[in-house]
């Protein structure tokens, strides 16, 4: 009769409504701290989609990660790899400006697009990434072994009349190999430029009628052609010049030592400077020598380091080898800084000499 009672009093109860508030508390509550990046949140644990993710490497353009992961592959020296990272580097400025441009409808006719792959090409062809195995080799701490490398028979002998003459010291002849290396790049870009052109060339004549063709384009191959002839003209200019002092040696003149710097200087007393910007431009260039000349010293102490390094590895000593590679990472990332800060300055300095020379025209 009890348990009939208590049971009767359960079947009588009835939960207490919960005031609204607390009712939406409750129900809402945890969403959006889950919503908002929680530990067990869906934005936590599950990935972004690809197009918002940035690329994992060194550069924010998943291309040039990958022909930096290339290089690597390639085993170039560690000098090399710090050019190219400088170069690549300048690639990623240039082509996140375009895209701007792009976005704003400032590149209708495609123009900074095509010069923007003609520069990738370059790079390619320069470091041989573009899958020939002749490349440019800009380490001139035994310019010795580097004699067959030149691919010029010109440059070559040239370039062992001058070694045999007696009229150089060591430090000379660092820097006359500089210059030879620097006007065998200036032909590797100017053959790579002319093959591009000739294949735009093709497609231009290829087309179905005259209408197909717009202004903008034949104006495009109009300053391509104009690049290559000052191209051109500079080449035969490097050339003159290197056939003189392979003859006659370093004298006093040369107000420069550096040659991407004395062709920078040829080119601004040719341009349309008044005295006042070519003496600013001069002081500029002194600054831009001494930029030059400490990078070449950490590309110099990178390679002394990278080949310490091995030697310290052949030995097993892991605490040695641990500080030795610590030490090489600090040299390794100072010297790619230096190197993009010396190619920036490099672009800047040729964009206002480039600009003077038009003025005129």
């Amino acid at each position: 009769m009890a348990l009939r009672r208590v049971r009767a009093g359960l079947r009588e109860l009835r939960p207490l409504p919960l005031p609204l508030p607390l009712l939406l508390l409750l129900l809402l509550g945890p969403w959006p701290a889950a919503g908002h990046g929680g530990k067990y949140s869906r934005e936590k644990n599950e990935p972004e989609p690809p197009s918002k993710r940035e690329p994992v490497g060194e550069f924010r353009i998943e291309k040039l990660n990958q022909l930096w992961e290339k290089a690597q592959r390639l085993n170039l020296s560690p000098v090399r790899l710090t050019e190219l990272h400088a170069d690549l580097k300048l690639q990623e400025r240039d082509e996140f400006k375009w895209k701007k441009l792009k976005s704003e409808g400032l590149d209708e006719d495609g123009e900074k697009e095509a010069k923007l792959r003609r520069s990738l090409s370059v790079i390619l062809a320069t470091y041989g990434l573009d899958g020939r195995k002749d490349t440019l080799s800009t380490n001139f701490l035994d310019h010795g072994a580097e004699d067959d490398s030149l691919q010029d028979p010109r440059l070559e002998k040239l370039w062992h009349r001058a070694k045999t003459s007696g009229k150089f010291s060591s430090e000379e002849l660092d820097k006359l190999w500089r210059e030879f290396l620097h006007h065998k790049e200036k032909v590797r870009e100017y053959n790579i430029l002319l093959e591009t052109l000739s294949r735009a060339e093709d497609i231009h004549e290829n087309v179905i009628s005259p209408v197909d063709v717009s202004r903008v384009e034949e104006e495009a191959l109009r300053s391509r052609h104009t690049e290559l002839k000052d191209r051109l003209r500079d080449i035969s200019q490097g050339l003159d010049r290197l056939q003189r002092v392979s003859h006659q040696g370093y004298g006093t003149e040369s107000e420069f030592a550096e040659p991407r710097v004395m062709d920078l200087w040829d080119l601004a007393r040719a341009a349309n400077f008044t005295e006042k910007e070519l003496e600013s431009f001069r002081e500029e260039l002194k600054h831009f020598e001494a930029k030059i000349e400490k990078h070449n010293h950490y590309q110099k102490q990178l390679e002394m380091s990278h080949q310490k390094l091995k030697h310290v590895e052949s030995f097993g000593d892991q605490e040695h080898i641990s500080r030795n590679k610590e030490r090489h990472a600090v040299l390794e990332e100072r010297t790619k800084e230096l190197g993009y800060k010396v190619k920036k300055h490099l672009q800047d300095l040729s964009s206002r000499v480039s600009r003077a020379r038009h003025n005129e025209l």
